[in-house]
């Protein structure tokens, strides 16, 4: 009876470790948890929606009471786990192996279970019964050993035992070295350059300020097509208020730390500077705003962790994958539904962000033709990108941008410039603000081109008939004229916009004593 009772044992130690050798060694489940006298093991791999929690244990089943604790025992482990995670559901599986079935009626207990949001399968290994929930397992995770392999005697158990060991341990040890490859340092780098830039904008008149946001490089439009091509790059390291610096800086550290220990110092550089042009480049596609920021190049960091999750998923979405999946979407729904934020920027990054780290894979290792894939896809939608944006010019532009442009001309003297950037935006088929209009016609003053002056103030009031400065404009144009009667029209015009302004008052009182 000894001897008979030893071969039991055997077999079912035989069996739980073939299982556990099936689940961690060849469907990569991570163990979670191992008891201590080593009869409870619980694995995790998230990839498996089916499966994605599984409890494997050895027990001597008596009675089918003792099925049923055991069932509600799983069913509390994984609705804390599932907590834990933070998943919405949790879809478990329950392995027990045991020398015998229970005694009495237990079959209502092997029927799929629910607590809370943890649904939980059970299936039940015994010596004599292997083929019927293999075939069950089967249908979850294919394929399963072969029904030879659960029988063998005690040193195979202790080569299974032993293998699933070992495995775990140099698992652990690569995946150390996975997430610990290289030393931040640009992420610091980056950090301080983005607070030393924000210091000297605010030394030379404010973040904020559109003059200092283009002396310092921020993406302007009609620069760029101008030829000033480093606007695609400087924008990721100026912030638009100290608000914005502080959320990015935050961003950037967090993100950049990860990324830069994953992919080391050099990938993260070209991933960070890579993914910094791609936004830029997209937003200049699609907004003709003036914009600034590291948001294009950190959404880029999101980039490179998309394709660690691509190419390792099952890694990706044991460690950070659902966190880094939500992160992303909350930040892009912002984008679309906040007004002020460059979502074109963002994608442009990610997008960048993705095929950056396709170019250059992970460190020390090498896959030639699917790099060079990435590599083709990238430098061809650079190219495309940049071709039709430089051949459509002013469809990236936008009145506020000319006008910016136009004032800064105007400022150093230089109105023929002013009038050349003006007309040409409105002959290319842009459409111009009341201030495009008023600008041409302030130059036209100043040249004696009166007729066409007029029609263009008229054109800026027809636009804003609140802009006091054309309704002026036009009542000294009317009093050079002769147009009395139109001139003090322009000039009421002008007082009931802007009541407090001295000179149209002094004008009003000029036209009516005349």
């Amino acid at each position: 009876m000894d001897e008979s009772s030893d071969e039991m044992t055997t077999q079912i130690d035989v069996i739980f470790w073939r299982l556990a050798y099936f689940l961690v060694v060849e469907q990569e489940y991570t163990l979670v948890r191992l008891s201590q006298d080593r009869s409870e093991i619980l694995l995790e791999n998230r990839s498996i929606k089916e499966a994605a929690i599984i409890r494997l244990s050895r027990q001597n089943l008596g009675w089918a009471a003792g099925l049923r604790r055991d069932i509600e025992k799983t069913l509390w482990i994984g609705e804390r786990l599932r907590k834990q995670i933070g998943t919405r559901k949790l879809t478990m599986l329950n392995i027990i192996v045991s020398p015998n079935k229970p005694v009495d009626e237990f079959s209502q207990f092997i029927r799929p279970a629910e607590s809370g949001k943890t649904k939980a399968s059970t299936l039940l290994f015994t010596e004599d019964e292997v083929t019927g929930p293999l075939q069950e397992l089967e249908a979850i995770l294919s394929p399963v050993p072969e029904l030879r392999d659960f029988d063998g005697a005690e040193d195979e158990a202790t080569a299974y035992e032993r293998a699933v060991l070992s495995h775990e341990v140099k698992r652990k040890e690569e995946e150390k070295r996975f997430f610990h490859y290289g030393k931040p340092f640009f992420t610091y780098a980056f950090t301080a350059v983005n607070i030393i830039m924000f210091l000297l904008m605010t030394l030379a008149g404010g973040s904020t300020n559109t003059e200092v946001l283009i002396q310092f490089g921020a993406k302007f439009n009609l620069l760029i097509l101008e030829g000033e091509w480093w606007r695609f790059v400087t924008p990721i390291f100026l912030h638009i208020g100290l608000l914005h610096l502080l959320m990015n800086s935050l961003a950037l550290y967090y993100l950049g730390i990860a990324v830069e220990q994953i992919y080391g110092r050099l990938r993260f550089l070209w991933i960070y500077l890579f993914s910094g042009f791609t936004g830029s480049l997209l937003s200049f596609l699609l907004t003709p705003n003036l914009s600034a920021g590291a948001s294009g190049a950190i959404f880029g960091l999101f980039g490179a962790l998309l394709y660690f999750g691509v190419t390792k998923p099952k890694l990706f979405f044991r460690t950070m994958g659902m966190n880094v999946l939500g992160v992303i979407g909350i930040n892009l729904v912002f984008g679309f539904t906040i007004p002020g934020i460059d979502n074109a920027g963002h994608i442009g990054g990610l997008i960048g962000g993705f095929l950056a780290t396709g170019i250059v894979h992970f460190p020390k290792k090498r896959r030639r033709l699917q790099q060079m894939a990435f590599s083709a896809v990238a430098l061809a939608s650079v190219g495309a990108g940049l071709f039709f944006g430089f051949q459509h010019g002013y469809a990236a532009v936008d009145a506020q941008s000319i006008n910016i442009r136009a004032a800064e001309e105007l400022d150093a003297g230089n109105e023929q410039e002013a009038e050349r950037i003006l007309s040409n935006f409105i002959k290319n088929d842009g459409k111009p603000s009341a201030e495009t209009y008023f600008y041409l016609g302030f130059i036209e003053v100043g040249d004696g081109r009166l007729t066409q002056a007029e029609k263009h103030f008229k054109q800026a009031v027809a636009l804003r008939n609140d802009f006091h400065e054309a309704h002026y404009n036009l009542a000294l144009i009317y009093s050079e004229q002769g147009s009395r009667n139109e001139a003090a029209k322009s000039a009421a015009a002008a007082m009931k916009y802007a009541p407090d302004e001295q000179v149209y008052k002094d004008l009003a009182g000029k036209l009516t004593n005349e």
